[in-house]
């Protein structure tokens, strides 16, 4: 069996870098791949890089443009417009051509509802952070590195989609979530899956690291986990010493 896997891409008046997600995509040689760009109504020439995606994936493209409500309303319209059996996020670049077949085959092998792996921070072509989070569970101060995280659609199905009432920390609470019973089990990928984009909302100035921190404590006593300070504050330093200067 070839699952079909979604990937969804939410963009607004970033025309450059779309193109550049848009072109790591299409190189992945997973068979099977729907595409879902989400934009925001952008107005600059977003829509030219949208058209020559069409050129590019055909009928496996599909696509909105209208104003949202932030990027975790943009998600969701994304979530809703996935016909996949697999779904993803990616806004940034894939390590290599084979992720998505690598991330298919190891939760086909171990039978698990989603896969995760590690990441780099990245500035241009320099490595500015590296994040290898290995295995875990929520209440030791482990999550999954999101941009590397794929599930199957009756994870969403079962526990909904992200909160659009957080600022920076949705994606934190939607793993919580997911996570904090131990009933979604994980497969993990040890080696670079995923290059992020250093100096997005949730990263970057002293002021997010703040805002996320915040956010993150609300995300733990929302979903009645026991300790939540003591959680976040060990989600903090496990982060920060599994983020390493490249």
């Amino acid at each position: 069996m070839t699952p079909k896997v979604s990937i969804i891409t939410t963009t607004y008046n970033d025309a450059d870098h779309l193109e550049k997600v848009v072109r790591r995509v299409y190189e992945q040689d997973y068979p099977v791949i729907e595409y879902i760009i989400v934009d925001g109504g952008s107005t600059d020439r977003t829509p030219e890089v949208i058209r020559q995606a069409e050129e590019l994936f055909g009928e496996r493209l599909v696509w909105i443009s209208e104003k949202d409500n932030g990027i975790y309303d943009a998600i969701n319209k994304g979530l809703k417009l996935a016909s996949g059996e697999i779904i993803g996020l990616m806004f940034d670049n894939f390590a290599t051509e084979h992720v998505v077949s690598e991330m298919v085959e190891i939760m086909q092998k171990e039978g698990t509802d989603g896969v995760h792996g590690d990441l780099d921070y990245v500035d241009g072509e320099r490595i500015v952070r590296k994040w290898r989070m290995g295995e875990g569970t929520i209440r030791q101060g482990w999550m999954p590195g999101h941009p590397t995280l794929y599930l199957k659609r009756q994870v969403y199905e079962k526990y909904g989609n992200y909160k659009t009432d957080y600022r920076i920390a949705a994606d934190y609470e939607f793993i919580v979530r997911i996570l904090k019973d131990e009933e979604v089990k994980l497969s993990y990928l040890p080696r670079v899956l995923v290059k992020m984009f250093y100096g997005g909302t949730s990263t970057g100035s002293l002021s997010s690291y703040v805002d996320s921190f915040l956010e993150s404590l609300r995300a733990l006593k929302e979903n009645r986990v026991k300790h939540p300070l003591w959680i976040n504050l060990r989600r903090t330093v496990r982060v920060l010493t599994q983020f390493h200067s490249g």
